[in-house]
Formats: C-alpha cells, structure tokens, sequence
C-alpha cells in the first residue's frame, strides 16, 4: 500500500481516470442506436444459442448444422439484401440459466438483429422474456412447448407445438394401434415432457382411452426400474414416454428387460441417433412423433439430405430440418421486409404464409406458431422409417 503520494499525482491520476470514463462512455451512447445497427454496416449479425455440448448436445449441434447450411448458402449468393451474414453462436451447455446468459451476450455485446433458438423449450421459455423485452425476434427451430410463443409478440417458432404433437401420438395409439389401456412416464424436470403428456392424455381419455398408470422421472436419472415395475403391474397395452433420447434409451432398455414387449411412444425429444446407440435393439416396436422423414421422396427433402449428408457425413435428423427452416424463415422475412431492422423483421415474420420447408408447408399464425403437418417414424433395424403423415 502507498502511504506517501504527492497530491498532484493524485489529481492528475483523476483527471485522466474521468477522461477515459467520459470517452468509454461516449463510445457506448454511440453504439446505442437501436438493434437495427448489427445491420447497418457490411454485415448483418444473426445470434443463435443451442445446446452444443451438454446432455442435449446432439439437438443444438444438428440444428446448428442446418443453419450453417443455410447461412453459407446464402452468403455464397451474395448474402441478403446486398450485405453478408454473420451468424454468432453460443453454447448453452444443456444447462439451466445458460441460455439467457447466452441470449443477454447476444442482444447487448454483439448487437444482433435476430435470434436463432432454442430446441429445448425450457431453454427457449429462459430467454424468450429477454428477446421480448429487447425486442429482437426470436425464432425457435424446435421448441414446442405452447407457452414459447406466449412470451410476446417477437417470439415464433417453425415447429408444430404440442398440443398438436400429443394429439397426433394419442389419435396413433387409438386410431392406428388400435390400442386404448395406456402407461405415461414423464420427465417433471423438462416443460416439454409435462405439456407433452398432458396433451396427450387430454385427447386418449375424451376419446376412449384410459390412463391406468402414470410415472414420473427426472433428467439424468439413469435407473428407472422402480416406475417400470408398477407400470408392469398395471398391464397396460402401450407406454408413452414423451422425454428426450438420453433418457428415453434406458428406459426403453430396462422395460424390455422387465418382460415388457408392448409398443412405446413418444415425441420428438427421441430424435436423436444416440437414441438408438443407448436402446439398441430394444427399441424394436416403438413409435415417435416428428418433423420430417429422410425417406420422404419430396424434391425439396432429398435436395435437404442429399447436401446434408455431403456436408456432415450422416443423415439430418428432425432438429437438423428445424434449425435450417427458421434460418431459412428468417431470411426470407429479412428478404421480404426490405430491411434488418427488427420490428420490420417481426412483420415480416408474422406474414409468413405457405414457406416450402424441409419439414413442410410453413404458415406462421396470429399465435406465432407454425401450423403444417406431423409425421410417425418406426423404429426398426436401428433406423427411424417412415410409418404415417398425420395433418393438423
């Protein structure tokens, strides 16, 4: 500690020390203009959070993957209204709090004009108040939890929502299964898992079906041979297990290791290739809702598989179709509002009518959601197949 400094250098030391305080904050009041600068330069900034690492690494990386695909695209034709586009990503980890972390860094260091995320719909509820309050829009590829949109007028997503999503498996069990005693095993700790599996339920129980047990888990949990035990008691003919693919393996494994061979739904949260690493054969008779099929013979789907495959080396899941549809949305809202300033982008968004996507005909409603068709994959021989498209 210095016990003896001449005042003067004191004084001087202060007067430099307000000087650089007053320029920094000169600077700062000159990059306060409104989130529409990130696009006033050579560059259009475009934020993305996704779980890159973490327990539900494989959505945020393939979902990253398919807005790459379109970014580079694009930049390579130029890019979007005369200016090139910078996609800055950050990593939510998988973990709780991150994102809005994430989605804060975005909005208020690197001044992005828009938002890409998240799959997860706990993650996307965490920083969809930011992106509101800031009033970026903020597309979700795959969060589809009713509630994401609810957040505010600047929030949309590309996927079809839950409701929908537990009708679709719920008409399967009854209609295609012809199945109506029914087992659900939810994930309290995911929203997606909870809205899941009410909607579900809401729809079996008005239309002849009956929930005879209903068991819950949490994420990370790795033994679940107790609920799967009292499920077995109650006999059911079909398990739903609306969680995600780590998860979802285990259970799979374990039930089929308790004698139970009956068939085992669920949502997209299984769509993931780990999925099939961690249930292996044991995932044989069971069905899952999602967004699109590789199998599909559409020109635009093939077009999607096709430069995915020569790009990553592997098949595009569902998350990776989602994450290349709301970069695509999004530059075609960019594109038809003649401007990156984001309440423009925001209407443009919201006009969103009949897009042709990779997962289907995009129309975004007066709720922000898109409403387009769902499709049911079986899994057999370790592959997901194609088994029936079901319309809103």
């Amino acid at each position: 500690m210095m016990q003896n400094t001449n005042s003067g250098q004191v004084r001087a030391g202060l007067s430099f020390l307000v000087t650089v305080v007053a320029l920094g904050a000169i600077v700062g009041l000159a990059g306060c203009d409104g989130g529409g600068s990130a696009g006033s330069g050579d560059t259009i900034k475009i934020g993305e959070f996704a779980s890159l690492t973490g327990a539900t690494a494989s959505f945020g990386t393939a979902s990253h993957n398919g807005a790459i695909m379109v970014i580079d695209a694009a930049n390579a034709a130029g890019g979007v209204l005369g200016k090139k586009i910078k996609l800055i990503t950050e990593d939510d980890q998988s973990k709780a709090g991150e994102a809005a972390t994430a989605v804060r860094k975005l909005i208020s260091r690197d001044r992005v004009v828009a938002l890409l995320g998240e799959i997860a719909s706990s993650r996307s509820l965490e920083a969809a108040p930011i992106a509101q309050q800031s009033k970026i829009p903020m597309v979700s590829p795959g969060s589809t939890n009713p509630n994401v949109t609810k957040v505010g007028d600047y929030i949309f997503r590309v996927c079809f929502i839950d409701p929908f999503q537990g009708t679709v498996m719920a008409k399967f069990t009854l209609n295609s299964l012809k199945k109506t005693r029914v087992a659900v095993l939810t994930d309290v700790r995911q929203d997606y898992s909870v809205g899941l599996s009410q909607y579900y339920k809401d729809y079996l129980t008005k239309n002849g079906g009956t929930i005879i047990s209903e068991q819950s888990y949490s994420s990370g949990d790795q033994d679940f041979k107790a609920q799967l035990t009292s499920v077995k008691a109650a006999d059911p003919e079909v398990v739903f297990v609306p969680g995600y693919y780590n998860e979802v393996g285990l259970i799979v494994r374990q039930a089929r290791e308790l004698g139970m061979n009956v068939p085992i739904l669920g949502g997209d949260g299984w769509d993931s290739p780990t999925l099939t690493q961690i249930g292996g054969p044991a995932l044989e008779n069971t069905f899952f809702s999602n967004h699109f099929s590789v199998e599909d013979q559409n020109p635009v789907i093939q077009n999607f598989v096709r430069d995915y495959r020569e790009r990553f080396k592997k098949d595009p899941d569902g998350m990776a179709a989602l994450g290349f549809d709301a970069a695509k949305v999004l530059l075609d809202a960019m594109t038809r509002a003649g401007s990156t300033e984001p309440a423009k982008v925001r209407d443009a968004l919201a006009a969103t009518v009949d897009f042709q996507g990779v997962t289907g005909k995009i129309s975004i409603d007066p709720e922000r959601n898109a409403t387009k068709p769902a499709v049911v994959l079986a899994i057999k021989d370790g592959g997901f197949h194609f088994a029936e498209t079901i319309a809103p």
